[in-house]
C-alpha cells in the first residue's frame, strides 16, 4: 500500500488532491510530502526544481496567477493554518477550459493539491495566518507572470468568504485582464 491517496479532481485532467499517510504516535507524527516513485505510479511524472514558502494573514487572497511561457506545475500544501485553494484550467483546447476546482487545504489534514502546467492558481487564507509551501516544476520568471481576477465573473469561483471578512489583495492582482479577453496557454512541447 502506498503512502499517498491520489484523487482526480472532478473531470479536470491532471488535477489531483493528495492525502499523505500520517504515522502518528505519542511522540507526534511523521509523513512523506513527496515521493517520486509513488507519484510516478499514480501518473504524476514531473520534476520539481524550486520550492517556495509564503505566510499570509486572514483574508489575504493571492491569485489567480500563472506564467505564460514558463508554465509551472505546482504541488501545494499548508504547513500552518487553513486556505481555500483554487485551480482554473486555462489550457488552450482543453475540454475543461475555464473550469475551476477548489479545496480547503489545512495543516491539520495535511492534504495537498497538484496543479499541472496550464492552470491559473490562487488561494484565500481562512485562518488567522497560514504558511503555504509549494514545489514548482519550473523557475519563477517575474517578466512572464500574469493572471486573471480572483472574482472574474466568467470563471465564477465560489470563494467561501465568511460574513465580515475583508479581502486583501495586491495592486497587481487587482489589475489582471478579464478571462473573457481570451486567456489560453498553449501546451508545452
Amino acid at each position: 500500500m502506498g503512502k499517498f491517496k491520489f484523487e482526480k479532481c472532478l473531470d479536470i485532467e491532471g488535477l489531483y488532491t493528495i492525502e499523505p499517510k500520517i504515522f502518528l504516535d505519542e511522540r507526534g507524527y511523521n509523513l512523506e510530502t513527496y515521493n517520486s516513485k509513488d507519484f510516478k505510479e499514480a501518473g504524476l511524472d514531473m520534476e520539481f526544481i524550486q520550492e517556495n514558502q509564503s505566510m499570509s494573514k486572514k483574508g489575504v487572497l493571492r491569485g489567480l496567477h500563472f506564467q505564460k511561457t514558463y508554465q509551472q506545475g505546482k504541488l501545494v500544501r499548508v504547513i500552518s493554518g487553513e486556505v481555500f485553494d483554487v485551480a482554473v484550467d486555462i489550457r488552450e483546447g482543453s475540454k475543461t477550459y475555464g473550469k475551476w476546482f477548489g479545496v480547503i487545504l489545512s495543516a491539520e489534514k495535511k492534504n495537498m493539491l497538484y496543479v499541472p502546467e496550464g492552470f491559473a492558481h490562487g488561494f484565500l487564507v481562512l485562518s488567522e495566518t497560514a504558511e503555504f509551501a509549494y514545489k514548482l516544476s519550473d523557475y519563477y520568471h517575474p517578466e512572464d507572470e500574469s493572471g486573471v481576477p480572483w472574482n472574474d465573473k466568467t470563471i465564477g469561483v465560489k470563494w467561501p468568504i465568511p460574513e465580515g471578512m475583508t479581502i486583501i489583495t495586491s495592486e497587481r492582482d487587482n489589475n489582471h485582464p478579464a478571462f473573457s479577453e481570451g486567456i489560453a496557454l498553449k501546451p508545452k512541447s
